[in-house]
């Protein structure tokens, strides 16, 4: 693992801080409350932050243990000199829907200038940087743990535009809401990178944001020197999922209300390369797929492959937005009864194959966008095959295998 001269913030920079660390760490074991980077940051006095102009990115996921945003608190606080705000996809303030973003603007609570980082890169992102007048980029966003939530290319991004514009970056941990026990699903190949996957890593990565931001460093480096460094969570496991963690769960977007979203989403995010809705426009987003003409046959076929952990439900709903708006569709919901069992790519991949077997009206995007989504053209010719799930999945398993094994060096949990 390569690492900067910073390095990583764990427990022993912390311990070292004034009494009240010890206190707040005390207080947090005594709950099983997971203490986040930022938190661990605070404590620590934002040493690390210190005599530089910061630029932070973030969204409304950037909480403070009071339920308190990061920007405010740092704005608030003067041993840190924060200057800008970088909002990704969605927006700083997680108004925009997907592939959208709210544009450069003016934090009215702060005064702060908010500067739109969403489908920038290179050096046009560097610009960015070099214009707002920062030496160091903070991040701290919440991930949900698969390949195409934009978040953590966002960070790959910015890491390699600081590399351009010789700026520092600090990567503030926080947890992987559907675990990191495991890593699943296909890994990308790289004619078929996008904004939604950059770099050969699996589906669903099983890391988390300072773990990726590592693997980014040592495994994809951009020939240029990169001052990184990664503050570490305390309390959090591997096996944990997020409702175990003691921390509030705020969407990460529009389309991310629930952990448990987040729990299925690997999956049935794969729908958003086909003519189904994938359940925006709902209540239960990812939580739902479907289309008008689908009928109780798609669900019995899904039930039938037995796949651990999860339950499919005959439903019906009507989007809002989205595909199919306005219209009653037939369905499934996913039951998730076994988290640890539960393997949301697989879980996607069966539905797809039973939604060709079991509705007529089935059909890939015309740009074949799930090409994008699983990280080459495999998993669509082998559905169109009439391939199986098992099939399937024994497909990516040597490149799955290869990646597992790289990232096992960057994991800083266990």
């Amino acid at each position: 693992m390569t690492l900067s001269r910073r390095g990583v913030l764990g427990w022993a920079g912390v311990a070292g801080a004034a009494g009240a660390v010890g206190t707040a760490e005390g207080a947090a074991a005594a709950t099983g409350r997971v203490r986040t980077g930022f938190e661990r940051l605070a404590a620590d006095g934002y040493r690390m932050l210190a005599g530089q102009r910061i630029g932070v990115v973030t969204n409304p996921t950037g909480l403070t243990a009071d339920a308190r945003h990061l920007v405010d608190v740092l704005h608030a606080d003067e041993r840190v000199d924060l200057v800008a705000v970088f909002g990704p996809e969605h927006g700083f303030r997680g108004t925009a829907q997907a592939g959208a973003s709210e544009g450069s603007t003016r934090d009215p609570a702060t005064g702060l200038p908010v500067y739109d980082t969403y489908d920038k890169s290179g050096q046009g992102l560097a610009d960015v940087f070099t214009a707002a007048g920062i030496d160091t980029i903070v991040f701290d966003v919440q991930d949900v743990g698969a390949r195409f939530y934009t978040y953590i290319w966002t960070l790959y991004d910015c890491m390699r535009a600081a590399a351009l514009a010789g700026k520092a970056v600090v990567v503030l941990d926080r947890p992987n809401p559907i675990g990191g026990l495991r890593a699943s699903g296909p890994v990308l190949r790289r004619p078929y990178a996008s904004g939604v996957g950059r770099e050969p890593i699996a589906l669903a990565h099983g890391m988390t944001v300072a773990e990726l931001a590592l693997l980014f460093q040592g495994e994809f480096p951009t020939g240029r020197p990169l001052d990184l460094s990664t503050v570490r969570m305390s309390g959090w496991r591997r096996g944990s999922f997020f409702g175990e963690t003691g921390l509030p769960w705020v969407p990460p977007s529009p389309n991310m209300p629930t952990p448990e979203t987040a729990l299925v989403y690997p999956g049935t995010c794969l729908f958003e390369g086909t003519n189904l809705s994938e359940g925006r426009g709902t209540t239960t987003p990812f939580e739902v797929v479907g289309a008008e003409g689908v009928d109780r046959r798609w669900a019995r076929a899904a039930n039938g492959l037995d796949l651990p952990g999860v339950w499919f439900r005959e439903a019906y709903f009507t989007p809002a937005f989205s595909k199919h708006a306005g219209k009653v569709c037939g369905g499934v919901r996913l039951l998730v009864h076994d988290r640890a069992a539960f393997d949301p790519v697989r879980a996607g991949i069966g539905l797809l194959v039973t939604a060709r077997r079991t509705w007529s009206g089935f059909a890939w995007r015309p740009d074949h966008w799930i090409d994008r989504l699983t990280g080459s053209d495999r998993v669509r010719t082998m559905v169109d095959a009439g391939a199986g799930v098992e099939e399937i999945a024994g497909d990516w398993a040597a490149g799955l295998a290869r990646f597992a094994k790289v990232r096992d060096g960057y994991l800083l949990y266990r």
